[in-house]
C-alpha cells in the first residue's frame, strides 16, 4: 500500500498470451498511466504466470521419452514466456509507459497472481475476461473468480466490449 510519505500504490497485471490481457494492459494504460505521465498514480507490474509442464512430461514411465520430452517441454514454455513478456515490454512503449516492472512466475496462474499481490503490497489486481460462458468457465474454472475471492486487493476484470451490427 501507499505510505503517508507520497509513495505510489501499486498495480499488479496478469499477462498471458492471450488477446484479452493485451487489451487489459492497453485498456490500463490508456486509462491509469499515459493520461498521467510521470504522475501516473501506480507503479505498474505485470506478472506472467509460466505453467509448470504438465505431470504427464514428468512423470513419464519405462519406455517413454519422457526425459527427452521434459526439456524440449521447458524450452517452450521459456519461450512462451519470453514472448509474453517482450509483448508487454512493446505494449508500454507503444503508450509511452517506460517505468514498468515485467516478471514471469512459475505456478499457477492463480496462486502465481495472488501470491504476487502480497509480495508487492498490490492496491489493485487488474485482469483481461476470456469472456467464457458459465460451463466452460465450471469446467475449466476461472482464474479471475479465484482471484477476486482470495486476492488481498481490489481485482479488476477488464472485459473487451462486444460491438452490436
Amino acid at each position: 500500500m501507499a505510505s503517508s510519505c507520497g509513495e505510489k500504490r501499486v498495480m499488479v497485471l496478469a499477462m498471458d498470451e492471450h488477446e484479452h490481457s493485451n487489451y487489459a494492459l492497453e485498456w490500463t494504460l490508456d486509462h491509469f498511466f499515459t493520461p498521467f505521465g510521470a504522475d501516473a498514480p501506480f507503479n505498474l507490474v505485470i506478472i506472467n504466470a509460466k505453467p509448470s509442464p504438465p505431470p504427464a512430461v514428468t512423470m513419464a514411465g519405462p519406455g517413454v521419452l519422457g526425459s527427452e520430452i521434459f526439456p524440449a517441454v521447458e524450452v517452450q514454455l521459456k519461450l512462451n514466456a519470453d514472448q509474453i513478456s517482450e509483448k508487454a515490454k512493446q505494449i508500454c512503449g507503444s503508450k509511452w509507459v517506460g517505468e514498468v516492472s515485467v516478471e514471469v512466475a512459475e505456478g499457477d496462474a492463480r496462486n502465481v497472481l495472488c501470491d504476487a499481490v502480497e509480495r508487492h503490497r498490490a492496491s489493485v489486481l487488474v485482469m483481461g475476461s476470456h469472456g467464457y460462458g458459465a460451463i466452460k468457465r465450471a469446467v475449466l474454472g476461472s482464474v479471475s473468480d479465484h482471484c477476486a475471492r482470495h486476492a488481498h486487493c481490489s481485482v479488476m476484470i477488464v472485459k473487451r466490449p462486444k460491438f452490436r451490427n
